[in-house]
């Protein structure tokens, strides 16, 4: 609660954070509408595959000209500009360089990015969601070995998730469920590209105006991108995911209590300690008033009467028991809150969440019936959805998770909904991240 104070001491002491990004995507783009207007924060570089897509971004959020630089990244120029680059390992390598953002939404290229910082001695705030679902176990490890903070981004849900559990826990309560709300029906499993917009609620005029990827938009629609959040979220808390996968059951704010509450209670959950997403839409698409779609929640409960009774008396929203409470976070602002994280890890060397534990994947589930020869295009897109599941039972079974299941052949069919496995695909097993997944999965059985 002081993290601004704290910002402003540094600014006036002349020693801003330096801050180097990879990846000037929507996340990234939003980070840097914000990273003006606050005192000391230093973006140094922005580097990006096409730096001109990037600088064509930066001027949309309102940076001048004058603050850009498209030289080389060299000491004298860096305490004034902003430069930008397609050279990643320079950027890392910079010794003015305190924290590396990764967000270029590529989870094999994150991963490597990760690594190379870690190398350099750099503290990393992992925008890629879908390298630490499938990773963050292993990146924290080498983040920890090397010294460094490895830390996932504010504004995302799970961060903000993991932010509400740790506030239930530290307030002394017992956490029944965490996770975050989705716009949910069964068939937009099989969405692509092709069909998110009409799904969305937005048209593809403001689509194009916002420059939203149609391919990442529709990995939160298949149920993707909520799978890949629950599993970061338990990882992160320490919850563990359903055994048959999330529920997505429907409701508005006000029902949580009483859904993600245990079935032998008239609740969704299996049992207490899991993650689960919330829908805003009936059975029927009919919307849910007051929803949690945008945002992010725990539950918690009164597990003596005392702590009943003062739910009672304080007039809070529980279940019909009176035993079940939650607390919520509505909306997430995505990049536009990043620069928590970063003041988080510079200020207080503190990550805004990260992975402390295995506990849960997310796998890559056939979104119709596959042939051989077909590649698997990952999330969000045509072949594949993501399917979250306990990490034991995924490893066991050889289920490959959603973040590597990007550009590779398949040399066997697999039918519709059925999970991929290492043995149905072909995969580069040289890259960093298949590296890494597999140290996990070995350490995990052990």
């Amino acid at each position: 609660m002081n993290l601004f104070n704290k910002l402003k001491e540094r600014a006036a002491a002349g020693n801003p954070i330096r801050v180097g990004m990879i990846g000037a995507g929507k996340f990234g783009t939003m980070f840097l509408a914000q990273a003006l207007r606050i005192p000391a924060i230093h973006v140094v570089g922005v580097v990006d595959l096409n730096p001109e897509n990037a600088k064509s971004n930066m001027k949309l959020v309102g940076w001048p000209n004058e603050a850009l630089s498209a030289t080389s990244f060299d000491n004298a120029a860096l305490s004034a500009k902003t430069h930008l680059s397609d050279d990643w390992l320079a950027l890392i390598a910079h010794p003015a360089v305190d924290i590396v953002i990764e967000a270029t939404g590529n989870p094999l290229a994150a991963v490597t990015h990760c690594l190379a910082a870690f190398e350099q001695r750099k503290n990393v705030i992992n925008v890629t969601v879908e390298a630490d679902a499938f990773c963050g176990p292993g990146l924290a490890q080498k983040a920890a070995e090397a010294g460094v903070i490895y830390s996932m981004a504010y504004g995302d849900q799970p961060a903000l998730a993991s932010e509400l559990v740790d506030w239930a826990r530290t307030c002394g309560f017992s956490v029944v469920a965490a996770g975050r709300g989705h716009k949910w029906l069964p068939h937009f499993r099989q969405s692509t590209p092709d069909t998110v917009w009409d799904h969305w609620g937005l048209t593809r005029e403001q689509a194009e105006r916002g420059r939203l990827n149609p391919k990442m938009f529709n990995a939160f629609l298949d149920g993707s991108k909520p799978a890949i959040e629950s599993a970061a979220i338990a990882n992160a808390t320490g919850l563990e995911a359903p055994e048959n996968g999330l529920v997505f059951p429907p409701g508005g704010i006000d029902d949580i209590p009483t859904l993600m509450r245990p079935k032998s209670e008239g609740g969704q959950l299996e049992r207490k300690g899991l993650v689960d997403v919330v829908s805003c839409l009936t059975r029927d698409g009919e919307q849910i008033p007051y929803d949690i779609r945008k945002g992010v929640w725990v539950v918690f409960e009164a597990d003596t009467e005392y702590l009943k009774n003062c739910f009672e008396e304080y007039k809070v929203v529980t279940d019909p028991s009176g035993k079940y409470m939650t607390l919520y976070k509505r909306w997430h602002m995505i990049g536009l809150e990043l620069a928590v994280s970063v003041a988080s890890v510079a200020l207080r060397a503190e990550a805004t969440g990260t992975a402390i534990c295995f506990n849960a994947d997310c796998n890559a589930i056939a979104k119709r019936d596959l042939r051989i020869g077909e590649i698997l295009d990952g999330e969000g897109g045509y072949t594949v959805s993501g399917g979250l599941r306990p990490a034991v039972s995924s490893v066991r079974e050889g289920n490959v998770p959603l973040g590597l299941a990007h550009n590779v052949p398949l040399v066997k069919a697999v039918k519709k909904g059925k999970a991929i496995t290492w043995d149905d695909i072909k995969i580069d097993r040289t890259t960093d991240a298949y590296k890494l997944r597999t140290q996990m999965e070995e350490q995990l059985l052990k």
